[in-house]
């Protein structure tokens, strides 16, 4: 059994995800896709890119820097490719950041991963757990991740958190 065509892996900071989700495009056939959403503004962030870069350095994976377009990355995929979408959380601080339209955009995104003819597995953080905020930026960032994975998931075939390394199916079944 395959993947189905949205798979959402969701966990906290360093929860493993970008690992689980990894291994779940590597036990499919298939063109390995990755889209990156992250931008490097700083050293922890560059270190971080490169530490994600060499996980997959000589796998065959194919990669698409896309801190905005994620919508024009897809559409150029096809039914052989399996993608790895990391992160929406990258994606939507960089909408929300250059004070874009983040809900016409969510939108856009949904529907280009769902007429997406390959199996797409898209990492998001889980925000909404630790404590609130104080300034209203923060807030805003983490109302507009929770609304944008409760899409992403209610659209998703397979629904797995991730937690301290350790998979945990919330609906559908993993391959």
């Amino acid at each position: 059994m395959g993947l189905p065509g949205l798979t959402l892996v969701i966990g906290g900071a360093a929860s493993g995800k970008s690992a689980q989700a990894e291994a779940l495009v590597r036990a499919q056939g298939g063109q390995r896709v990755y889209i990156a959403t992250a931008q490097a503004f700083d050293d922890e962030m560059r270190a971080k890119i490169a530490a994600h870069q060499k996980m997959r350095a000589g796998d065959g994976w194919r990669t698409i820097e896309a801190p905005f377009d994620v919508v024009e990355a897809l559409s150029g995929l096809g039914p052989g490719d399996v993608v790895l979408l990391d992160c929406a959380t990258f994606w939507l601080t960089n909408l929300m950041l250059a004070e874009r339209d983040w809900k016409a955009d969510a939108e856009r995104l949904i529907a280009a991963l769902l007429a997406c003819p390959a199996p797409v597995v898209v990492v998001s953080n889980e925000t909404g757990q630790g404590i609130v905020p104080e300034n209203a930026l923060a807030r805003a960032f983490r109302e507009a991740q929770g609304r944008l994975n409760q899409r992403l998931a209610a659209e998703a075939g397979l629904v797995v958190a991730v937690m301290a390394g350790l998979p945990l199916v919330l609906k559908g079944v993993a391959p």
